[in-house]
């Protein structure tokens, strides 16, 4: 897993140990479910699902592998629109190439993410690179859906390239695991990512029989997804494995905890931990699009089809060549 890190985690700033704050309770925990998206990839995803519609301010959770892709096997996401959500892609093993309707574009490689604000819309498309599509390979990333409030549904579209080497490193309190911060503050430490609907996202490296505990703030809502490994959770220490989403209960910390062996290709307990403060607006979902009313999603329909959400730049245009 080429995920930033260093050689040394203790060197690093170090979370405090929440003594002073109530450990949030196990509310539930969800499975995710297996879908195929794009071009036929496959994601497990543990909301919106059967078992959770929502975990508001997020709309979405996709883990795309970990898998190895054979040559010209890689797949991705081509052309699509967004309106009234931001996505937010981590990639952890591999690269994507995007495009947009704007005419950004850009590399997402290992351990960098792109935080694209799609807001009043914008056309684009995330590939897997010539060369993994050429060759094959390993590709593992995450793809995220936060949602705008009402306010910010028809915020100007942009992007944000954060590479591997912006991200806030610090451990925990004892040093038995490295979180790199994303976006948002966890602990008093601030990640690289600017939002516009307050969260704290973050990737936990925890090593075999640690125990991260972190305060988290007692508006947010408050996740834990395994990536891979296996653990406990909560004060309950209620047992996790891979594509489990723990949803906690409110208070001011929580806390992860990883079994004594692991058998993961980074020989740790994988987590990412995330939550944020929720917008509690209806929530209208037709595909790509997330309006607070149906009149808003036809709206945006409209809008797509006539064209008002930018062209496919003529570059990107497949065809056959003209005689």
């Amino acid at each position: 897993m080429p995920a930033i890190t260093v050689d040394d985690i203790l060197v690093l700033p170090r979370l405090p140990r929440p003594e002073q704050h109530t450990q949030r309770p196990v509310e539930r925990l969800v499975t995710a479910q297996t879908w195929l998206e794009g071009a036929g990839f496959r994601v497990d995803r543990p909301f919106p699902g059967p078992e959770l519609r929502s975990a508001d301010p997020f709309l979405l959770l996709d883990q795309m592998g970990p898998v190895v892709y054979e040559p010209h096997e890689a797949k991705g996401a081509p052309w699509h629109p967004h309106r009234g959500f931001e996505t937010v892609t981590y990639m952890i093993d591999g690269t994507l190439v995007h495009h947009d309707s704007n005419g950004g574009g850009g590399v997402i490689g290992e351990g960098d993410t792109q935080w694209m604000t799609a807001g009043s819309g914008i056309l684009h498309d995330e590939l897997p690179t010539e060369q993994l599509l050429a060759s094959g390979g390993l590709f593992h990333g995450i793809q995220l859906w936060v949602n705008l409030p009402r306010t910010l549904k028809f915020a100007a579209p942009r992007y944000q390239d954060l590479r591997g080497s912006e991200l806030t490193l610090v451990t925990s309190h004892d040093g038995g695991a490295l979180v790199r911060i994303i976006a948002g503050a966890i602990g008093g430490f601030t990640g690289p990512g600017s939002t516009y609907t307050p969260i704290s996202y973050a990737h936990a490296s925890i090593s075999p029989g640690a125990r991260l505990e972190t305060p988290w703030p007692k508006d947010f809502t408050a996740l834990a997804y395994v990536l891979s490994g296996t653990g406990a959770v909560g004060i309950e220490r209620r047992p996790v494995r891979d594509g489990t989403l723990t949803v906690f209960g409110p208070g001011g910390a929580l806390g992860v905890t990883a079994d004594a062996h692991q058998h993961t290709r980074t020989g740790d307990l994988e987590v990412l931990l995330l939550g944020g403060r929720p917008i509690r607006e209806p929530v209208v979902q037709y595909g790509p699009f997330v309006m607070n009313s149906r009149a808003e999603i036809i709206q945006a329909v409209e809008d797509y089809q006539a064209g008002r959400m930018g062209a496919i730049p003529a570059e990107h245009v497949n065809g056959t060549p003209l005689d």
